[in-house]
């Protein structure tokens, strides 16, 4: 894994030197991607400049050196991520006639030579892994961008100036003098909905993310093309309604684990130190499990703690080591170890970003960096397998909702909002006895302020919209801002399935999990060089998820049934069965505490009048509201802040 950038001046007025340089100072700009080595390469007659930060991973020799030529000479690319099926690639490429042998054994060597051999679309599909590339045509002079089909590695570009600029993160391209760091309102209203930006768009106007399994090409004339489809979700899911297994279960839930023994074991190749997330959850406990089984030492696994119960996942995830057998290392953390995180986040998320799990991420990602360079993950176990509390507990819900009126449920929410969660917290601890406990939850309070929210809502994608949104109606909140409709918020870029549960979770795999959780992630293992993984986003894996018959993803209430019928053959049941935790921090309570003072700065009405882009009565009314314990405004307020905090970061005006 790596970090990648480049230009190309269109006016052709910059010589060799000056594009090398311009380049570098692009890569400089995100070189925690790469510590081990850089490189750059240039051609003033085409006006392009390629920049490459290296994360050696694989063949550390410097015959895996990037920028590198293919063996032809005509192709040049800077590449960050891994093939992981290369070696395969590697054996049906020396059985061409004019193979003539190898200089090294990198997946970089391999792709080129695909491409060389099959050109690149074809080739493209060829690829098992995560990458973005950018490959330079010398025979055509034309540039190539590609990213991987889940969107695991990410990729901006935008042309300014008459310039085409290319970055693995937007702090690349904002690296050049000339970058225009306007700030789209339109784009800021869906950050403030979705506490990230939906691709393709960005924070700034005329600056766009490469959407997953794509690719373009950039002649030296100044043509982009529009991006094209080499993988798409969408037409995978529609070809998968038609071809649910039929299979019995024990049959489809053997094939299943049989496929991700073998995508764990593809992605366990590696040069350097190699471990693992461990949460002690369905995903990444399956995931460690099957590491074992494929290791010959034992699995090294890494977990963070916090002292608050209610967000600790630690001892849970002991008990799942210690029964695996993995070599395992556990760091509690303080509140102060968080805190003391918040002033660099605008630097690793270089456009806001309000997940407040991005903080125990780093947290666990820089823990995890001290022994070890690549970490597997169970990201998009969630996504895949009907994981979200929303696909099995929403759609039941939603099913019993849409028997009344709005009217009726609009009633019931203002009801349910006029207690506060604490309040609401203490009534369901007295009931807890009588309540079921594949019912039970944790901060019901919370949760049940998250439901009213939604209640009135008047169609199941009115539903979901509320149920994935921070503020319910953002263009009331930035001033002049428009929301503007995602890709797949278009109908005619979503599936025709009738069921509720496969709809939310091609949603989910197709915005949430790109744009927040593999963002998040990247980011916040990048900016200390450790490299993350995640089998489950193998698209063999993706596929075969779209074709499970809905009882093998829920069963009695719960999600993930087939993932955990094959977790139950390494793990007891009583060691994971727990209700869902999610990867979270008291960022609520923090804000009324030890944050209060930085957050009042923030949200000041003069700073914000100053500022001239948040309505400034309605977040003070969302945020006394907080302070006061009314309601539970932590997600929208950390929204708000985590954009200020970046404009003071980026000096946006």
């Amino acid at each position: 894994m790596c970090g990648i950038a480049g230009l190309i001046d269109f006016s052709k007025s910059t010589n060799s030197e000056q594009l090398s340089q311009i380049a570098k100072n692009m890569g400089v700009a995100q070189s925690t991607r790469g510590p081990d080595g850089s490189g750059q390469w240039a051609d003033p007659k085409s006006g392009i400049g390629l920049d490459h930060r290296r994360l050696a991973i694989i063949d550390l020799t410097d015959e895996a050196v990037q920028p590198m030529i293919s063996r032809s000479g005509r192709f040049v690319t800077s590449y960050n991520g891994e093939i992981y099926n290369y070696p395969d690639l590697r054996g049906q490429l020396e059985k061409a006639t004019e193979f003539q042998g190898w200089r090294g054994h990198s997946d970089t060597e391999v792709m080129l030579e695909a491409i060389e051999q099959w050109g690149f679309e074809k080739a493209l599909k060829s690829f098992s892994g995560m990458f973005a590339i950018a490959l330079w045509d010398r025979d055509e002079r034309k540039l190539f961008l590609a990213r991987d089909r889940m969107g695991e590695k990410p990729l901006y570009y935008s042309t300014q100036n008459n310039t085409f600029l290319f970055g693995s993160e937007l702090k690349a391209l904002m690296a050049c003098e000339s970058f225009e760091k306007e700030v789209d309102r339109n784009s800021l209203s869906s950050y403030l909905r979705y506490h990230y930006v939906p691709a393709p768009r960005t924070i700034f106007k005329n600056v766009h993310c490469l959407m997953p399994g794509t690719w373009l090409n950039v002649s030296q004339d100044g043509t982009v093309s529009d991006p094209a489809e080499y993988w798409s979700l969408l037409d995978s899911a529609r070809e998968a309604e038609s071809k649910i297994f039929t299979a019995p279960d024990d049959a489809i839930i053997e094939t299943l684990e049989d496929l991700l023994l073998k995508v764990v074991e593809r992605e366990m190749i590696s040069d350097v130190p190699l471990g693992a997330f461990l949460s002690g959850g369905i995903d990444s406990s399956l995931i460690v499990a099957l590491m074992q089984q494929c290791a010959l030492a034992p699995v090294k696994t890494f977990t963070i703690g916090f002292d608050d119960e209610a967000y600790n996942e630690a001892h849970d995830a002991k008990l799942v080591a210690q029964h695996i057998g993995t070599e395992h290392t556990e760091l509690y953390v303080s509140p102060k170890d968080a805190l003391e995180i918040i002033p660099s986040i605008p630097q690793i998320w270089d456009q806001p970003f309000s997940d407040a799990s991005q903080i125990p991420t780093h947290l666990v990602s820089r823990m995890t960096r001290e022994h070890v360079t690549v970490a597997l993950s169970g990201d998009g176990g969630d996504e895949l397998f009907a994981g979200y509390n929303r696909h099995f507990r929403g759609c039941s819900l939603w099913k019993q909702l849409e028997r009344f009126p709005a009217s009726l449920r609009s009633i019931m929410a203002k009801a349910i909002l006029g207690i506060s969660p604490t309040d609401l917290d203490e009534i369901v601890d007295v009931l807890k006895p009588i309540i079921p406990e594949r019912l039970r939850m944790r901060l019901p309070g919370q949760k049940l302020h998250k439901l009213a929210n939604v209640m009135d809502a008047e169609s199941a994608s009115e539903y979901y919209s509320a149920l994935t949104s921070n503020w319910l109606n953002p263009e009331t909140i930035v001033m002049s801002g428009r929301e503007i409709v995602s890709p797949f918020q278009n109908y005619s870029r979503q599936p025709s399935t009738k069921n509720l549960t496969a709809w939310m979770q091609f949603m989910d795999a197709a915005t949430y999990l790109p744009d927040d959780i593999l963002t998040k992630v990247d980011r916040a293992a990048m900016a200390i060089s450790l490299e993350t993984r995640a089998p489950f986003l193998d698209h063999e894996i993706v596929e075969f998820s779209q074709r499970l018959p809905m009882h093998l993803r829920m069963q009695n209430g719960q999600g993930k049934h087939a993932l955990r019928e094959i977790l139950y053959k390494h793990v007891p049941k009583n060691l994971i069965e727990r209700p869902k935790m999610g990867f979270g921090i008291p960022i609520g309570d923090w804000l009324r505490g030890p944050l209060r003072e930085w957050a009042e700065e923030l949200l000041s009405p003069e700073r914000m009048a100053d500022d001239g882009y948040f309505n400034g009565r309605t977040v003070q009314k969302a945020w006394r509201e907080h302070l006061s314990g009314t309601k539970d405004n932590q997600h929208r307020i950390w929204n708000i802040l985590m954009f200020q905090s970046w404009m003071d970061h980026w000096d946006i005006s």
